[in-house]
């Protein structure tokens, strides 16, 4: 994670060089700086125009939700950037039980929006996918994972995808929004779930269950309890592979899958 694109103040158009620039962390795959408290500037590393067209339209179909306005594109070293309005609040390193709630009953009005919607976008979670990025790691614990992992996985709308704890930020208790769409594609929205649940109801390396049926219940979930746990393994297994493959680390994960 970090700044892949280094740029001073001067690089940005005149209406913003009166603004303290700061770099931030936040990035995995592109590089996102704050203007002060009032924006967020993300230059993407891909030079796809296709990436950024999703992003606008999925953030304007669902503005009725708490999520970041886009006001401004332009070009920075010949890669497209955009400013975001920044979200007011924090970030949670351990979720409570409320917080948990109110970030279920988001995805669940973020899926009611985009069902059955097509993104162009690339399918980033399928089997097929992870396969292929597992099989190239030459990994052997990853694929035992992987071969052992009853699954399959629908198409049901667009997803998030990477609805982690630092990605939602709390004001006065309540949620003041969800940033961050870069993995929007189009998905299973109970594997989108299981990804929530990752960051959100594990303590340590162990499933904190009644912050699993703080999830469940909020998003009004009709599946078994081990059901859903194969869906919050698969989505352990991609995040450990794609961490992996980054020289990022992937042992944290693994664990909390080994103790499923």
């Amino acid at each position: 994670m970090g700044i892949k694109t280094a740029i001073s103040k001067d690089d940005l158009p005149l209406k913003y060089q009166g603004i303290s620039l700061v770099q931030t962390t936040d990035g995995v795959s592109d590089s996102v700086y704050l203007l002060e408290e009032k924006f967020v500037l993300k230059i993407f590393e891909s030079p796809s125009l296709e990436i950024v067209e999703n992003e606008k339209k999925l953030l304007q179909m669902t503005s009725t939700l708490k999520v970041p306005e886009i006001v401004d594109s332009f070009y920075i070293r010949e890669k497209p950037a955009v400013i975001y309005t920044q979200i007011a609040g924090q970030s949670v390193d351990k979720p409570q039980t409320d917080q948990i709630r109110q970030i279920s009953r988001f995805l669940k009005e973020f899926h009611s929006l985009t069902k059955t919607l097509k993104s162009s976008n690339t399918i980033l979670f399928s089997k097929n996918r992870l396969e292929t990025l597992i099989m190239n790691s030459g990994n052997d614990e990853l694929l035992k994972h992987f071969n052992s992992i009853n699954i399959e996985l629908k198409e049901d709308g667009i997803i998030h995808g990477d609805l982690f704890c630092d990605n939602a930020k709390f004001q006065n208790g309540l949620l003041s929004g969800v940033y961050d769409f870069s993995e929007a594609c189009n998905g299973d929205f109970i594997f989108d779930l299981g990804v929530t649940a990752v960051s959100w109801c594990f303590e340590g390396h162990s499933l904190h269950k009644e912050k699993l049926e703080a999830l469940r219940s909020s998003y009004s979930l009709d599946l078994e309890y081990d059901r859903f746990k194969e869906y919050i393994k698969y989505a352990l297994l991609y995040y450990a592979t794609t961490r992996y493959i980054n020289n990022r680390d992937y042992k944290e994960l693994l664990m909390k899958l080994e103790n499923l």
